[in-house]
């Protein structure tokens, strides 16, 4: 069974159809850079020429950098404010011509995959996603279920926002060294896990495919860290599966 997923992030929005038998997408996946300013009509814009691409009309999941309930955006922390109170399931599928079209957070749909086909499958303890990338998304798992909208990449680490920090974005702005960086993450891990105890870790988004440069930097933390296996395409992949699921 196919379904197609779409990923809208702070600096790229990508996507394909995704083979849900094996999590895998069915062909090379498309990306456009997101529109700045990232507007809603703009970013659907480019939601609706990814789909378009692959000449896709079925069902589409769709990610989002924030809190999501019922479809409507909450919260914005990496695209435009106008998003706040936009009902994004209505917004796209209208654009889509009808189609059906399911969206949720976009670490949650990460880890409902990794869990489902990557580094979390078969784990029952609390495991933790954490997606290193223009900001921090996180998706929480206990006894293998999802509890959605958890913004830990928003927690208060030495008076700044963790991601302000320990993002990818701000290792590249501030020209970070692999380890300079290590060391930050590894404080921001250490927070996460006196808050939450989790037996493991995911480290995914973009830097997941680099993950030999900083993990094994990172010392101290009892939970057992390992990369995403989906790396970049774990977005795509769960946004196919809330679509299947719906």
């Amino acid at each position: 069974m196919q379904i197609f997923g779409v990923d809208i992030g702070g600096s790229g929005i990508k996507g394909a159809p995704v083979d849900l038998d094996r999590g895998d997408l069915t062909e090379e996946r498309h990306k456009v850079l997101t529109p700045q300013p990232s507007t809603p009509d703009a970013v659907v814009d480019g939601v609706c020429e990814v789909v378009r691409h692959f000449g896709w009309t079925g069902p589409v999941g769709a990610t989002f950098p924030g809190v999501i309930t019922n479809g409507t955006a909450r919260t914005a922390a990496n695209v435009d404010k106008s998003w706040i109170g936009t009902d994004i399931q209505k917004l796209v599928s209208e654009r889509l011509d009808g189609t059906k079209v399911t969206v949720l957070n976009d670490a949650d749909a990460a880890g409902v995959a990794e869990m489902h086909f990557g580094a979390g499958r078969g784990r029952t303890g609390t495991v933790i996603l954490l997606t290193l990338g223009t900001g921090i998304g996180s998706a929480l798992f206990t006894g293998g279920r999802l509890v959605p909208n958890t913004e830990l990449g928003h927690l208060e680490l030495r008076g700044h926002d963790a991601e302000k920090k320990a993002s990818s974005k701000a290792r590249e702005d501030e020209d970070l060294s692999w380890e300079h960086w290590a060391r930050r993450v590894q404080k921001y891990l250490a927070h996460v896990e006196m808050l939450f105890s989790p037996e493991l870790f995911i480290i995914g988004g973009g830097v997941s495919r680099k993950s030999q440069k900083f993990l094994p930097l990172i010392e101290g933390i009892s939970a057992e860290i390992v990369p995403a296996q989906l790396q970049n395409n774990a977005g795509i992949a769960g946004a196919a599966m809330a679509a299947a699921e719906a």
